[in-house]
């Protein structure tokens, strides 16, 4: 019997355990369990999911988190090797509009699933020009996903050199043409004209957490993933890890939740297991941690697995954010699932952040309607609704926490570009709740608050980031501080590439014990 991916079903089960319980150490857990073998995953949380969170205002719960889902391969592919499918645990709705983008009261435009819809809504934004200079962008985003799918996105561990080498003189020329070497804010600039269809591109930049003028070109295939599909979850975003709780569970992983890990244990120079808070000691084969790879450079899992991994300086950590989650009416502006509202100052907004370290002064603001969808626009005059908005802000929340004069000014900033687009929101008493830098500090240690791990700033970023292998044997990593990188998709393929690491060395390793020891015998 195979497993798929050429790994042999388990003859008996090896003990792995997972530090954490977020979608990279769920999707491992399923994959590790679903090949047999005996799972144990340490959550310090109460709840699975990391940072798919909910906050409950007025009993009513807000996703805080990531608001939809791209890339839905990637959970199709890891179902299916846990013999289930997709459908069977989630409602997934494609999103028509991707998002709603507004500068003022008279100037917004909608992106659509649709690329001919699209650029019909620039042509009447921005003009006939714009609009075909939009569907060459699109040429150029497809471009630089199929490039970098299979040897970038898909490798467990990509170079530079193999990525160029990849297709031999062909993998040369597409490696050229997705401009890797140019910052995604100047090939904007070469590319359209409108400086608002400049900024709306460049903000592609911001879901991995980085500056547009910084970050390489290569972060415009964001707009092809969209393109390839949106979706939102019936239920909220926190049935995702509980469908992947479910699945590995059925498979006979055990979830232990609230309860955090001390330490990683070493013997012999290779990892034997975890220390636990509460003094008890669990021996396992191998250990995939899932949080902040910072966490270990920093020697917050022991001193014994310092060294493991380097933490991320705190001058290449990604963005963090200040967000609102509330329950308010919101009037004057048609709010869609998902809106974004632009400043007049955009290089500003990232010379505050990641120059400065402060709170920027014209910030852009997206705002998630959770409820928008589920009922007519005509209904949701004056009605109470769910909204989470975002803010980016710098990750020095380790180092301070603002002042409340700071975030009070950052607010009211956002609140009054929100109101100069039309947007009048009218919280509840009580009904909202401010999320700082500090506080996603303390959530996520070792992170200062940054959201995305380091910043993709640099055509060298995306290869420094840390690969499933460590510098110590049967330590393993996943998560979105490694690569392929940050966001929901992005870290369940972490945790399947570090899943299959771990069945290829264990597969190897049982299979020269087997040779050396006569009869099979095993001397575990």
């Amino acid at each position: 019997m195979n497993t798929g991916h050429g790994f042999p079903a388990r003859a008996s089960a090896d003990r792995i355990v997972i530090i954490g319980a977020g979608i990279a150490g769920l999707a491992t857990a399923v994959r590790l369990s679903a090949w047999g073998a005996n799972v144990t995953v340490f959550e310090s949380a109460d709840r699975v999911g990391g940072k798919i969170a909910e906050i409950a205002i007025g009993g009513q719960a807000i996703d805080c988190g990531p608001t939809v889902v791209t890339m839905r391969w990637v959970f199709d592919e890891l179902f299916a090797a846990a013999g289930t499918d997709t459908a069977r645990h989630l409602t997934l709705k494609p999103a028509e509009v991707l998002a709603r983008h507004a500068w003022n009261g008279s100037e917004r435009l909608d992106l659509f699933a649709d690329v001919e819809r699209t650029a019909r809504a620039i042509d009447g934004f921005a003009g006939p020009d714009e609009a075909n200079r939009y569907r060459g962008f699109c040429e150029r985003s497809a471009k630089v996903y199929q490039t970098l799918e299979q040897p970038f996105i898909r490798s467990a561990r990509p170079s530079p050199i193999g990525l160029a080498t990849s297709r031999g003189l062909g993998g040369l020329r597409d490696l050229a043409a997705i401009e890797p070497f140019s910052t995604l804010w100047g090939s904007l600039s070469a590319q359209f004209r409108d400086p608002r269809l400049r900024q709306l591109f460049a903000r592609y930049a911001t879901y991995c957490g980085s500056s547009p003028f910084q970050s390489p070109a290569t972060l415009m295939l964001v707009a092809h993933v969209e393109q390839r599909g949106v979706w939102t979850i019936e239920g909220g975003m926190h049935a995702l890890p509980k469908a992947l709780e479910a699945v590995a569970r059925s498979h006979g992983a055990d979830l232990r939740l609230a309860t955090p890990v001390d330490s990683v244990t070493v013997h012999a120079g290779a990892v034997s297991g975890v220390r636990l808070a509460s003094g008890e000691t669990v021996a396992a084969d191998a250990v995939v941690f899932t949080g902040d790879v910072s966490a270990l450079g920093t020697g917050l899992l022991g001193s014994a697995v310092r060294h493991a991994a380097p933490p991320t300086p705190p001058r290449r950590r990604s963005l963090s954010a200040l967000t609102l989650s509330m329950v308010a009416s919101a009037d004057g502006f048609p709010l869609v699932r998902h809106n974004v509202f632009f400043g007049n100052d955009y290089r500003s907004e990232f010379d505050d952040v990641f120059r400065r370290g402060s709170l920027p002064k014209s910030p852009t603001v997206y705002v998630c309607a959770q409820d928008r969808g589920t009922a007519p626009l005509q209904s949701w005059a004056a009605r109470e609704e769910r909204l989470f908005a975002i803010v980016n802000a710098p990750a020095i929340g380790d180092r301070r926490d603002f002042e409340d004069r700071e975030t009070e000014e950052c607010l009211e900033n956002a609140l009054a570009l929100l109101e100069r687009c039309g947007l009048c929101l009218q919280p509840g008493a009580g009904r909202t709740v401010t999320t700082t830098p500090a506080d996603f500090a303390r959530r996520y240690p070792a992170t200062g608050g940054a959201l995305y791990g380091p910043a993709s700033h640099g055509w060298r970023a995306s290869f420094q980031r840390s690969g499933a292998t460590t510098r110590i044997p049967r330590l393993y990593l996943a998560g979105g501080s490694v690569h392929p990188g940050p966001g929901i998709p992005m870290a369940a393929l972490s945790g399947r590439q570090a899943a299959e690491r771990v069945m290829q060395d264990l597969t190897s390793r049982n299979r020269f014990r087997r040779a050396a020891t006569p009869g099979g015998t095993s001397t575990r």
